[in-house]
Formats: C-alpha cells, structure tokens, sequence
C-alpha cells in the first residue's frame, strides 16, 4: 500500500519549468482527450492510470509535465484527471487500486495549469469517498490485472449494476445498491447473498458453484431463431442448399428448415447426442458458444461447426445485458443464472475478434450478436458488395420502337440486369446472351435499342448510383485486407472493369472518400443538405428503407459503424449524430402501423472507439415518440401520403408548437387532450367528450392562425417581402 501523501510546498520546481501553460492551447488539450485511446472520457473531464501516460498524445503529456512539476508527489498517484472545461489536472490516490475492486480515493491534488498553484484535499477521515467502476477502463489491455478488471465489470453490466450511476459513486451509495440486488463482491467476483436464518442472512464466505446445466439453456422456440431467420432473409438458401445446426437444443430450427423443402440436419450434446455430425453448405451454431463456461471446450465446438460448414456458418451468442431481476453470478468469464445455466456475455467487437482468431477468417456482422463466416473469400466480397447496393428503378418505355417492341420480352433480362449491375453484362453473365446477340449481334447494340425506347439519362444515373455503391463497399474492405482485383468474385471485377477505367483509380476514388469521413464539417454539411430524413439540430435520422437514398459519404459512415458491429435487429431508425462521430440504431417496432410510434430499444455506438450504448424502453419508462414520419422516408414509402397529409392537419392543430414537450409519451399525450384531439389510424378527430365551449374557442383560434398563415403565403408566392415585414410590424 502506497504511503499517505501530503503537499510539500516545493516553490522551486518553478525554476525548472520549460513551457508555460499558455504556451499550449487549451483547446488542443480537450480535443486530445477525446480522442485518446485510452482511458476514461466524461463529460467534463478525462482519467487515465499513470502507467498509461505514454500513450497519450505528446502535447498531452507536456500539459501533464507542467502540472506535475507543481504537484508534490504526483509520481505516487494512481489516477490522472485532465479537466476538459477548465485548464486543470488533478493526480487522485487510490493505494489498493490493484486488490480493491471498488478502490476509496484517499487523497487529491489538483493543479491549475494557469496560474500553477495547487490544492490538496484528504478523503481518509471521511465515511463516504469516492470511489472507482470499471477500471480496467484506466489502463492499457497490457496491464497485468486488465482481465480481470473487464470481467467483472461484464459481470456487472449483465446484472445492470453498472446503469443508473446516481449514487453509486461513493462508497455507501454503491454499498446500498449491492446490498438491494443481493450480491456482494469477493475479490473481483460477483456472488449472490445467500439467506442463512442462523447466522443472519449473512453472504457466505466461499460461494458453491452449482453444476452448469448446459442443457436447459435450449429454448423451445415457434418460430425460426434470429439467426435462421436473417440467413433466410438474405437469400442463402437455395433450392438445392443442405443445412445442420450444431447444438440444435430441442431441433425446432431443424424441423422448421426442413419444412420448407431442404435438407436438415442436426446434433445436440443433450438432447440428439447419437445423431451423425454432417457436412452441409449452411452450419448454424446458434447461442453455443456462450452457453459452454469451459473455454477449451467453447473453442472446440466453434472449430467442429466450422469443420462441418461447406458454404457458410452462423455464429450467434448472447450479448444483449440480462434483466437485473433474473438474479446472476460472475462464473469464470460469464454469469451463472438461476436455472444453473451458464452464460457468456461478448460485447459484439469482442465476439467478432474471437470468431476471426480461433477460425481464422473475417466474419461479417449481421445483427447485434449474430455473424456470418463464409468459406469462399470471393463469396465473402459478393455478400458484402450485394449489402451496400442501393435501390433502383428500370427506366419506362417512352417512346414505341418497333424492334423493341418486337423483343420485348426477350430485352427485358438484360435491362433488369442493367438496373441491378449498372453496366453491360460480361460473358456467361446474362442466360439470355446468345438468342439476343441472333437478334442484335451483340448486348452493347440491343442496349442501343433500349435507350432509344426509354431516356438514356435514367440509364446513366443508374450507372452513376452503382459506381457510387462500389466506392462505398471498396471504402470498407480498407478496414480488413482489401483484395486484389483478380480475388474478388467476378460479378465484381465486372463490375470495376465496367464501371471504372481501372481498380487502382475505383480503389482510390474510395480511399479519398474514406478520408472524408473524417472530416466532421463535411458530415455535418452533407446531413444539413440531405433531401431525405428529418433534420434536427444536432442529428439527421432516416428510416432504415431510405438509408441507399442518402448521400454516398453519409452511407458510408453509417457502414463504418454496421460493418464492424452490425445494426440492432428490427431498427427501423437510423440516426447520425451531427456534434460527435456516433450513428444510433432504434427499433420503433409499431412504425408501419402507427403515425407516432414510441421507441422500444436503442443502441449507440460511438466510431471512435466502438464502444456500444444499449436501451430499452418500457411503457412506465415513458418513452420517447417519433412524429412526422414522412420526413424519415421516400416518397415510394406505402404510407408516405398519408403521412403527409396527417402532418398538415397536426400542424393546423397547433401539435408541434413545443417540441420539447411533446417528444416523449406522457407529453404527446397531454398535448393531445390539451388540443382536444383523437388519432384514429391517420385520421385527427375531436375529442367526444370536449367541452363545447373550450372547443369552439379552440376552433376559432385554429381557423385564425390558418387564414393568417394563408395570408402569409400569398404575400409570400406575390414576392411582397416588404408586406410581409410591414405586415409584422
């Protein structure tokens, strides 16, 4: 244990002092707090271990310098805090950081850098210190205790210890709330209290692990399991596709692929433990390999399944936090809950990089804890090209052309593939080739036909739009090892060769544009620019169906957060964060059905580090409501008129007078009877049981603000400005 510091008034470091904090902006400071790697980022400052100082950015450790120069015995502190709203450094002790999981702040001294003076303040005499969460947050991954630091903040994570912060800063308050989940910490292991009523209801000292029953985590499903159901989505199974799910539980999986006319099988350790284990082009180990506490035996059953997999395997486990009222332990790496199962809790980065080492492979996020790993690299760059096309439309026939009129039929596969691919097929692409090139010589002259019959500018826009799609899938492939051009499915190379001089100039384009998206100003200005989404003032949010009508750049940051994490199953809601580098994924689930859905579940990730923020929402926890949906999405959106013309007649109703009042339920829903109004499907009705004279006072001010605003309009379309400011006047 470190011995107590106290100040000594050492004047004399001043005559060793080289830089002035003047010398070195503040600003410059912030800004390297927030984007160091390492430690710990609030709102109003940043900590960091002293043994992580190195890793800081050269102006930051000569700010610190000058801070340490005045503090007496800084190099005893545990902690660094750099003030990120004033210039001040404070060096915080906290002697049994290492043993204690919860370490007491002992003593401070803080530094201002302005004026270099310092003030020393002594918590030993107090009941109540400080005291420190998650520290493995403070150091390096190289420190020697950083894993068992993380796990037990994993521990607490999954139990929810760790998201209502209030209080939980000192030491009773974090005592208080330990004390109402149950639990206790032992070292730095979560255990549950165990009542005794002859020794009381003290915790046991030693916890008894119960035996892991591994089999009771299979759930009997209904329906097909997300992983199954996002794989069928994507269009994997084919008619002659053969499937095994490793570890089927209770084969419901099984039976309902085989169902729909494939070939399944399954093996489950518990439940068909003498079923033949059998190659197949799709293998699904679905929420396996959390639920395995030996990580010996984990990693084997990931090698086997991959073993199996001929096409593709899904990889799925747990990830989500658990509800606090389910009652778990820390157990190894992962929790053990009441029915003696255990669980492993990845966060999705963390799953991500333990698929890719133990397979060695690159495994492409799908939805929040499910991957797909390919065999075939090439097949790996066509499912992640075939993710970042947007939509588009075959151009119209204008004009009647009597050839094409004549081969309509037989043209039509070449300008649906010209839609999708933006570009003439290559050979062997198009089955139709040979009977159209009888007729035409060739696809480039039956192309010429095409064009004359429909508006040659909609074809180039298309080719435009796909050259545009490549840019962003070749963006991303930066981020692991992007291949050589004759690695790439061919479809692809077809598609650089056709729609780019060369793949050095396509890989270039995309390099530039990856670098844009660093720069904030540029994201910020294409968001205020957007034509699609609803443009507040520090974010722009889109519908998930909109999200290949933004701009290219836009598509892209969003890819740099879906690519590596994956987006929350059923988000509908996109938002980009306008002030920091972060893209949110919502889930509105009743957006389809209802004109002002409330939200049901969030996650934020921030692109910085990656680290991911969850939520749920729960109808007591008067949540947040999404109005004037038609602003989120494209006018081909089937609800989109009904949308629009329900916004104006709210608008009419004075709804949207005080946004900050209305943005969460309890508000809307005062609003609403405030303006005596009803919604019924995308419908305004009025209240039935209104007073009436309340109503017709309401009314009369309704129609007033109207025609004013008709009024306005007209001076305006007359291009009277002048009017309009006398008018205001």
């Amino acid at each position: 244990m470190s011995a107590m510091v106290k100040p000594e008034n050492n004047l004399n470091t001043f005559k060793e002092i080289c830089q002035t904090s003047k010398q070195i902006e503040f600003s410059t400071i912030a800004a390297c707090c927030y984007n160091s790697q390492y430690g710990k980022l609030l709102p109003d400052a940043f900590y960091i271990h002293l043994s992580a100082l190195h890793t800081l950015d050269v102006q930051l450790q000569q700010y610190e310098s000058l801070a340490r120069s005045v503090a007496p015995q800084a190099e005893l502190a545990t902690i660094v805090k750099f003030s990120t709203n004033k210039p001040k450094v404070s060096y915080l002790f906290y002697p049994d950081f290492d043993t204690d999981p919860h370490p007491a702040l002992h003593s401070s001294i803080q530094v201002d850098v302005e004026t270099l003076t310092f003030n020393f303040r002594d918590y030993t005499d107090t009941d109540n210190p400080p005291i420190l969460h998650r520290k493995e947050t403070f150091v390096t991954p190289d420190y020697p205790l950083y894993e068992e630091f993380a796990s037990l903040t994993r521990a607490q994570v999954a139990l929810g210890l760790l998201y209502n912060t209030r209080g939980i800063g000192t030491r009773l308050g974090w005592e208080e709330k330990l004390k109402r989940y149950g639990v206790e910490i032992q070292g730095h292991t979560l255990v549950i209290r165990k009542n005794n009523n002859t020794n009381n209801n003290s915790a046991d000292s030693i916890p008894t692990i119960p035996k892991i029953e591994r089999h009771k985590a299979a759930i009997i499903r209904h329906d097909f399991s997300r992983p199954l159901r996002l794989a069928l989505d994507a269009g994997l199974f084919g008619s002659e596709t053969t499937f095994f799910d490793y570890g089927c539980g209770h084969g419901g999986d099984m039976q309902r692929i085989a169902d729909q006319g494939y070939v399944s099988n399954g093996w489950d350790p518990y439940y068909l433990p003498d079923a033949p284990r059998i190659p197949a082009d799709i293998v699904n180990i679905g929420f396996v390999i959390n639920v395995i506490e030996d990580q010996g035996e984990r990693r084997e059953a990931l090698i086997k399944a991959w073993e199996l997999t001929q096409r593709v395997l899904l990889v799925s486990a747990q990830v989500l936090i658990s509800d606090s009222q389910k009652g778990v332990m820390a157990y190894g790496d992962g929790v053990i809950t009441k029915r003696n199962t255990f669980q492993k809790y990845y966060e999705q980065e963390e799953l991500k990089v333990y698929i890719d080492q133990v397979l060695e492979v690159d495994a492409i996020p799908i939805a929040l804890g499910v991957y797909f790993v390919f065999r075939d690299p090439a097949e790996t760059e066509l499912f992640r090209a075939s993710r970042y096309r947007s939509r588009a439309t075959t151009p119209k026939v204008r004009a009647c052309i009597q050839k094409f009129e004549e081969h309509r039929e037989l043209l039509t596969p070449l300008m649906n593939f010209m839609t999708e691919r933006g570009r003439i097929p290559g050979k062997g692409e198009l089955a139709q080739e040979e009977e159209i090139c009888q007729h035409f010589s060739s696809l480039r002259r039956a192309f010429q036909v095409i064009i004359k019959a429909t508006d040659s500018e909609e074809w180039e826009a298309i080719a435009d739009k796909r050259r545009q799609d490549l840019l962003v899938y070749l963006a991303l492939t930066k981020f692991s090892h992007r291949p050589r051009l004759s690695k790439l499915p061919p479809a692809v190379q077809e598609d650089v060769l056709g729609l780019y001089s060369s793949y050095k100039q396509a890989c270039s384009d995309a390099d530039q544009m990856l670098k844009s998206v660093g720069n904030t100003e540029l994201i910020i200005q294409r968001c205020q620019e957007s034509k699609i989404g609803k443009k507040l003032n520090n974010s722009l949010w889109v519908h998930i169906s909109a999200l290949q009508a933004l701009d290219p750049l836009l598509r892209l940051y969003e890819g740099c957060a879906s690519r590596t994490i994956g987006r929350l199953e059923e988000a509908n809601v996109i938002k980009f964060h306008l002030q920091t580098p972060k893209i949110s994924y919502l889930c509105y689930p009743d957006f389809d059905h209802e004109p002002h859905p409330t939200l049901y579940r969030s996650m934020k990730i921030d692109l910085r580090d990656l680290q991911v923020t969850y939520r749920e929402y729960d109808v007591d926890d008067d949540p947040p409501v999404l109005h004037q949906l038609e602003t989120l999405v494209t006018p081909d959106y089937p609800l989109y008129d009904k949308l629009v013309k329900l916004t104006l007649q709210e608008e009419e109703r004075g709804l949207f007078e005080n946004w900050q009042s209305i943005s969460h339920l309890s508000g809307w829903q005062k609003c609403l009877k405030e303006h005596f109004t009803v919604i019924k499907g995308y419908k305004l009705y009025w209240c039935k049981d209104a007073d009436p004279y309340k109503l017709k006072l309401f009314k009369n001010a309704m129609n007033n603000r109207k025609k004013e605003k008709e009024k306005v309009m007209e001076v305006v379309e007359n291009g009277d400005v002048a009017g309009i400011d006398g008018e205001r006047n």
